[in-house]
């Protein structure tokens, strides 16, 4: 799965929560994983994924998306 951050950015920041400090209290996480989460250091786990579509009414289908396969070899 690939984690699409600049979405969520645009989204928290929608909801007028520009920093991710704003984002970490807003989703009850530390600063610290809120900061992996906006500089797309780290994907959320299923709970922050959780949390993000309960906040911010972001599906989990438009934050984390299928990866591209890699095409089989012979």
């Amino acid at each position: 799965m690939q984690y699409d951050r600049a979405t969520f950015r645009a989204v928290a920041t929608a909801h007028g929560q520009p920093h991710y400090t704003d984002v970490a209290a807003a989703l009850g996480i530390s600063p610290a994983t809120a900061w992996r989460l906006w500089t797309g250091k780290t994907a959320p786990s299923t709970a922050i994924a959780s949390r993000v579509e309960a906040t911010y009414g972001l599906p989990v289908s438009r934050l984390l998306t299928p990866a591209a396969k890699e095409p089989e070899t012979v």
